[in-house]
C-alpha cells in the first residue's frame, strides 16, 4: 500500500498525474507467490488510491477492489479516474524476482496514445519499509533495463558492480546515514550496551533521545502511545470478532473469541452469562440427576463392561496401584499462557481478515509484541504510561539491529526473520520493564532469537494463517521464557546477540528459496487445501 501510495505521489510531484490513461503492476517473487494470500494486491491498489495503512478504511477495502472488477476502472490518488482491467492489468510473476530483492514490484503509467509516462519499482524489505529509487520519466532511455548504473546527481553511468557489491555498498551508505543523523548512534549490539553503559542510560532512553534529534518530544510520545492504541484495538477486534472463519479456501476457524470467552469465565457480564444449562446442572443431593440428564444417559447400559475386553482379571490387578483412574479431563489453567496466546491469537487472526494492526516487525508477526506488551501491562504493571514507552523503545532498538545486520523480511530470512526477531525484541523489552539491565536485555534478546534459527516460512496456501497464527502464540510465550532466563542471571552470557544476529544472517542466505515465504516447500505443499 505504501508503495502505491509513494508513486502517485511522485506522479502529483512531477506534474503528470492528469496525462495518465493506463496503469501496469508487476509483482514477482514472494510478492506474486504468498501476494493473494497476504492481501497484497488489494493493499496495492489502495496505495495507488491514495490511501495510508494508517488511515484506509478497511472494512471498505474488499468492495471497492470488487468495484474495480466490475467497472474496470481505478481512481488514482483517489482524484484522477483511470481505464483499469486488475485480471489484465495486474501480473503476478510467479517464477521471476527483480534482482535487487525478493519483494519486488513495477508500477508503470501510460498516457492516451499508450506511450509509457514513467516507471519505478519498489521493494518491500520488511516492517512497512519500502525501498526504490527516484521515479523514471520518459527519456528514452530504456528504463526496464538499463546496462549499468545511474547517478542520479548527473545522469552518466557509473560502472558495473556485481549485485553483491551494489547491495554492501547500499548497507554500508544506509548505516552510515544513520550514524550521521542519530544523536546516540550505535551499529550493533555491543555497541548500544558499551553506550548505556557510557552514557548511564537505558536502551529505552537512548532511541528516545535519538528520535528527539528529529522529531518533538510530544510528538515522539505521541506518536508511540498511537502505536501502541493500534495493537490493543487489534487485541479487542480480535478477542470480540463475531466472525467464525478467516477468509480463504483453508476454511480455519477464528479461536480467539472463543479462548477469550473461556477466559473470561466467573467474571460478570450480561444477566444470562454465566448462568448453568440442565445439562451443566449437577447431580442432585440425592444422587440421582435431572430428568433432562437421565434421558440423556439411557443408553449407558449398552456401553462395554470391563468384562467385555480381552483384558484378563490377572493383567487388571497388575494395574492395581499403578496409575491413577481415569478421571475427567480438566482444561489445565494457565493464565500466563492462556492470556499471551489468545492475545497474540487475537491480532494475527485480524491480520489474516485484512484488519488493521501495526507491522512490528513485519504484519506475519503482528502478534508477538502487542501480546507480550498487553500481557505485561495486565497483569504486571504498576505505570502502564511509562511502561508503555520503555517497552516499544526497547523494542524498536533491538529491530533496528536486526534491520541493520541482517533482515526482517521473511522472503529473505524465512520466518527467523519475523517471529524469530518479533520474540527476540519482545524479550528485550519485557525484560527492560521488569527492571533488567541493558546487559539483561541484550542477554533476553538473544535467547529469543537463538531458539528460533532456521525457522522457515511456509504459508499454507500462501495465507497468512497456518502456521503463522499459532506461531504468533508461541513466539509470545517464548519470550517471556526468554526474559525470565535473563533475568535470572547478571548479563553475562557465552553467545552475544550481535552472534546470533550475523548466524541468522548466514542461516537465510543459505536457507532454500521454497522455504522462504513462497508457498513451495514445508507444510506449503504438504498439507492439503481442500
Amino acid at each position: 500500500m505504501r508503495a502505491g501510495q509513494i508513486f502517485v505521489q511522485d506522479l502529483v510531484d512531477h506534474k503528470i498525474l492528469e496525462k495518465v490513461a493506463t496503469i501496469k503492476i508487476d509483482l514477482y517473487g514472494s510478492l506474486a507467490l504468498t501476494g493473494i494470500g497476504h492481501g497484497t494486491p488489494n493493499a496495492t491498489l489502495m496505495g495507488l488510491e491514495g490511501e495510508l495503512p494508517e488511515t484506509v478504511p478497511t472494512e471498505t477495502i474488499i468492495s471497492r477492489v470488487e468495484a474495480m472488477h466490475e467497472s474496470n476502472t481505478m481512481t488514482l490518488n483517489g482524484t484522477h479516474r483511470i481505464r483499469f482491467n486488475p485480471d489484465k492489468d495486474m501480473t503476478l510473476h510467479y517464477y521471476e524476482s527483480l534482482p535487487q530483492h525478493p519483494n519486488g514490484m513495477r508500477f508503470t503509467v501510460f498516457d492516451d496514445s499508450g506511450d509509457m509516462l514513467a516507471t519505478n519499482e519498489y521493494f518491500s524489505i520488511g516492517g512497512g519499509f519500502v525501498v526504490n529509487d527516484k521515479t523514471q520519466l520518459a527519456h528514452g532511455e530504456n528504463v526496464y533495463y538499463r546496462t549499468g548504473r545511474t547517478d542520479n546527481a548527473t545522469g552518466t553511468e557509473g560502472p558495473k558492480e556485481s549485485h553483491e557489491a551494489v547491495e554492501n555498498k547500499q548497507v554500508d551508505e544506509r548505516t552510515q546515514q544513520d550514524l550521521v543523523s542519530a544523536a546516540l548512534p550505535f551499529r550493533t549490539g555491543s555497541d548500544l550496551i558499551q553506550l548505556c553503559e557510557r552514557e548511564q542510560l537505558s536502551i529505552a532512553e537512548v532511541v528516545f533521545l535519538n528520535e528527539l534529534h528529529w522529531r518533538s518530544r510530544k510528538d515522539v510520545i505521541d506518536s508511540a502511545y498511537e502505536i501502541w492504541n493500534v495493537m490493543d484495538d487489534s487485541i479487542r477486534r480480535g478477542c470480540l470478532s463475531s466472525s467464525a472463519k478467516l477468509p480463504g479456501r483453508l476454511n480455519v476457524s477464528r479461536r480467539a473469541p472463543r479462548l477469550y470467552q473461556n477466559l473470561m469465565r466467573g467474571f460478570y457480564g450480561p444477566p444470562e452469562q454465566g448462568m448453568l444449562s440442565d445439562s451443566q446442572k449437577p447431580a442432585l443431593s440425592d444422587g440421582t440427576l435431572p430428568d433432562s440428564a437421565a434421558s440423556n444417559d439411557s443408553n449407558a447400559a449398552s456401553r462395554p463392561s470391563i468384562f467385555d475386553t480381552s483384558l484378563t482379571e490377572t493383567q487388571r490387578n497388575e494395574l492395581n496401584g499403578v496409575f491413577k483412574k481415569k478421571q475427567r479431563v480438566r482444561r489445565p489453567h494457565l493464565p500466563h499462557l492462556d492470556y499471551l496466546s489468545v492475545y497474540a491469537i487475537a491480532v494475527n487472526e485480524e491480520n489474516a481478515a485484512g484488519g488493521r494492526v501495526v507491522t512490528a516487525p513485519t504484519n506475519g508477526a503482528a502478534g508477538v509484541i502487542p501480546a507480550v506488551l498487553k500481557y505485561y501491562l495486565e497483569f504486571l504493571s504498576e505505570d502502564p504510561s511509562r511502561d508503555v514507552l520503555e517497552f516499544l523503545f526497547t523494542a524498536a532498538a533491538v529491530g533496528m539491529l536486526y534491520k541493520r545486520g541482517a533482515s526482517i523480511s521473511a522472503a529473505e530470512m524465512g520466518c527467523q526473520g519475523e517471529v524469530g526477531v518479533a520474540c527476540s525484541m519482545s524479550a528485550a523489552a519485557f525484560t527492560a520493564v521488569m527492571g533488567g539491565t541493558p546487559a539483561q536485555v541484550e542477554n533476553a534478546a538473544e535467547i529469543g532469537m537463538e531458539h528460533n534459527l532456521g525457522l522457515t516460512c511456509d504459508p499454507v496456501d500462501g495465507l497468512v494463517q497456518i502456521p503463522c497464527i499459532e506461531r504468533n502464540a508461541l513466539g509470545a510465550v517464548k519470550a517471556v521464557t526468554a526474559a525470565q532466563l535473563a533475568l535470572q542471571g547478571d548479563g553475562s552470557h557465552r553467545v552475544s546477540l550481535d552472534q546470533v544476529i550475523e548466524t541468522m544472517r548466514q542461516t537465510g542466505q543459505d536457507m532454500m528459496s521454497k522455504y522462504k515465504e513462497t508457498s513451495q516447500g514445508g507444510l506449503a505443499v504438504n498439507v492439503p487445501v481442500c
